[in-house]
C-alpha cells in the first residue's frame, strides 16, 4: 500500500464529526454563556431555529435537544465533505496544519453566507467579538481537528499483511 491510501471513512466521519461536535459544542456554550450570558439550552434553541424559527425558544430541552442533534449532524456533513474532498486532493490528510485551518475558514463562510440565510434563524447583528470566536472555533475546533482525524485515519489503513501506511 503506498502512502497515499485516503482514510477510512467511518473512523475520518465518525471520529471527526464527534471531536467538532464536542469541541465547537463547548466553545459555543461557554463563550456563548461567559460573554453573552446565554444559558445552554437557549443557544441550542438558537440552532433548532434555523428549522423551527422563533417557535423554538417555547419549547423547552425538547427543542434544545435539537439544536444539539442538528449541531452534531452540521459536525458529521463537515467531516464527510472533508473525508469526501480528501479522496481526490491527498493535500488535506497529507498536510492537516495547512488545510484543517483554511477548511475551518470555508465552513465559518459556508454557514455565514450560505447556510444561515436559507434557514429560518432570525437575522441579528453579529459582534466583532463573536464574529473573532466563530472564526476561531470555526479554525482550531472543526477544520483541524477533522484534517487531523483524517491523517490519523490514513495512517491507521492497514492492508492485509502489511505495515501500517505512514505518512
Amino acid at each position: 500500500m503506498d502512502a497515499s491510501a485516503p482514510p477510512r471513512a467511518i473512523h475520518a466521519i465518525g471520529v471527526g464529526g464527534f471531536l467538532v461536535g464536542l469541541l465547537d459544542g463547548a466553545d459555543a456554550v461557554v463563550f456563548s454563556y461567559v460573554a453573552q450570558g446565554v444559558a445552554p439550552e437557549t443557544l441550542f434553541q438558537y440552532i433548532a431555529s434555523g428549522l423551527l424559527g422563533r417557535e423554538s425558544f417555547n419549547g423547552g430541552w425538547r427543542t434544545a435537544a435539537l439544536g444539539v442533534a442538528c449541531h452534531f449532524a452540521i459536525a458529521f456533513s463537515a467531516a464527510a465533505v472533508y473525508y469526501a474532498a480528501s479522496l481526490v486532493w491527498s493535500a488535506l490528510y497529507r498536510k492537516p496544519w495547512i488545510c484543517g485551518p483554511i477548511y475551518g475558514i470555508a465552513v465559518y463562510l459556508f454557514m455565514q453566507h450560505v447556510v444561515l440565510p436559507l434557514s429560518a434563524v432570525a437575522r441579528r447583528h453579529v459582534a466583532h467579538l463573536v464574529t473573532a470566536n466563530l472564526l476561531f472555533s470555526d479554525i482550531f475546533f472543526v477544520g483541524l481537528p477533522i484534517a487531523l482525524t483524517a491523517r490519523h485515519s490514513a495512517r491507521q489503513r492497514v492492508v492485509a499483511g502489511s505495515p501500517t501506511v505512514e505518512i
